[in-house]
């Protein structure tokens, strides 16, 4: 990781504790990794202006594509326990929302998980 949050970095936590506004944990709508997150229908009428610059960089990114919520976290440089609480702060607001997570599947192969299991066990 490069930037402020990389090891060493003097103002990483102090950075940390402006973009999040003092809270170490978002109070509600919690996200796993690899949650999937997309703009809401109405988050172009939203208003945007009580919005921080980290908020509207994350719309924008969305406005995009979906990402996950690694994938935002990595976009913006931030740490994931930082970009939870940014993401529960636009959920609220109701400028995002969250999708299905895409690893869910029907059935299992469990040939080919055994044979990745032998080829890593290999490496």
């Amino acid at each position: 990781m490069s930037g402020p949050w990389a090891a060493g970095g003097g103002d990483r936590l102090v950075r940390a504790y402006v973009v999040t506004g003092g809270r170490s944990s978002a109070a509600r709508n919690h996200f796993d990794h690899i949650t999937i997150i997309s703009l809401s229908a109405s988050s172009p009428y939203l208003d945007r202006t009580r919005l921080t610059t980290e908020h509207r960089r994350a719309l924008d990114l969305l406005s995009v594509s979906a990402y996950s919520v690694a994938e935002l976290g990595a976009l913006q440089d931030l740490p994931l326990s930082v970009l939870r609480i940014l993401l529960a702060d636009l959920m609220e607001s109701g400028h995002i929302t969250t999708q299905r997570q895409i690893t869910q599947t029907t059935g299992l192969d469990i040939k080919l998980l055994e044979d990745v299991l032998a080829g890593l066990q290999r490496l």
